[in-house]
């Protein structure tokens, strides 16, 4: 897939809704802005407005990501990370956010509050056979390789 021809389109849907943009070089993530003011107490939940409305491009989905900052420093993270955005999604993006800290968390408009990735989907048939073969993992899941 070429990245010169992906292109992502955004819609504000407030004066006050700021565009993602890339903080450094090379980032993977866009940082998103808060739109609204709201406190977040310990433990509580949220959707969080970002104003913004996106299309993305053909073959992809936005990953909705904490910010590493927010999430050492105050225990505020994406409730459901990566949350996806569907490629056919109009709605408002709206971050889900939780406060697993000790202490209210103040978000203000403007605010960065996780991060977006666009990236490629893959899409394939389901069809329903047998999964015997044997690998070297077999069926070793949670916790099989050690702590």
């Amino acid at each position: 897939m070429a990245t010169a021809a992906l292109t992502l389109r955004i819609e504000r849907l407030t004066d006050t809704a700021q565009l993602p943009t890339y903080a450094h070089p090379g980032d993977a993530g866009m940082d998103l802005c808060a739109d609204e003011a709201r406190t977040l107490r310990p433990g509580e939940r949220a959707a969080v407005s970002t104003g913004l409305r996106i299309a993305l491009p053909a073959g992809t989905e936005g990953q909705v990501r904490p910010r590493s900052g927010l999430s050492i420093k105050h225990g505020i993270t994406v409730i459901n990370a990566p949350g996806t955005i569907d490629e056919g999604y109009r709605g408002e993006v709206k971050v889900l956010l939780i406060n697993l800290g000790q202490e209210p968390f103040e978000i203000t408009p403007g605010m960065r509050i996780a991060q977006l990735v666009v990236a490629p989907v893959l899409r394939v048939p389901v069809v329903e056979a047998c999964v015997e073969d044997s690998t070297e993992r077999g069926t070793g899941g949670f916790g099989s390789t050690g702590c």
